[in-house]
């Protein structure tokens, strides 16, 4: 059974949908901690789903190293399989990749490495292509710019705007999500950098 400490920064629909398939008592898998870097939204889902949350505001540190090791701090009595970041909006330090690598995982809502960064959605639209999509990465220092663990296409249509073509990526990138942690809990999807016994 993996552990998940999930951080967040908004809503938490990806994470409601990994909430919802842990009900599954043969999802290998069960969230023990939800964290946030800001009075999120989805950290209501805590209570919703009896799990522990904490908060990390980003503002109250000077420094980008500070506020993550304060996160650390807050996630290691979890002691995790798995860290997933699931709509955190901000980099984690080097320092805090380097300690919990390689069991760092993120979604990212488009077809990596097209369209990396916080505005993925609305640079694809900006570039006219016909086509985005979703990603399921590992985490390294760089922004979005893992190793792919999983993705799929989604169609950029006509008329999209950034909300309605983000409403369909968003169940693609839930579904990813779900199926990657259960790869990696079942031993069919392998994070680089470590080695099967």
């Amino acid at each position: 059974m993996l552990e998940l400490v999930v951080l967040i920064s908004g809503t938490g629909s990806n994470l409601r949908a990994l909430l919802e398939a842990t009900f599954d008592a043969e999802y290998p898998a069960r969230v023990v901690a939800i964290g946030a870097d800001r009075d999120a939204e989805g950290l209501g889902l805590g209570e919703e789903f009896s799990i522990p949350t904490f908060t990390v505001p980003f503002s109250r540190y000077e420094t980008r190293a500070e506020w993550g090791q304060a996160v650390a701090e807050q996630i290691r009595p979890w002691s995790p399989d798995l860290l997933v970041l699931s709509g955190l909006m901000r980099l984690l330090p080097p320092a805090v990749v380097s300690e919990f690598a390689p069991a760092i995982i993120n979604t990212h809502p488009a077809y990596l490495p097209e369209f990396p960064g916080a505005h993925g959605v609305r640079d694809a639209l900006a570039a006219g292509v016909d086509q985005t999509g979703a990603s399921v990465i590992q985490v390294d220092d760089g922004v979005d710019s893992g190793p792919i663990l999983a993705q799929e296409r989604v169609p950029v249509l006509p008329g999209d705007s950034e909300s309605t073509l983000h409403d369909r990526i968003k169940p693609v990138e839930r579904r990813l999500l779900v199926q990657t942690i259960l790869d990696i809990a079942n031993g069919t999807t392998e994070l680089k950098g470590t080695t099967s016994a």
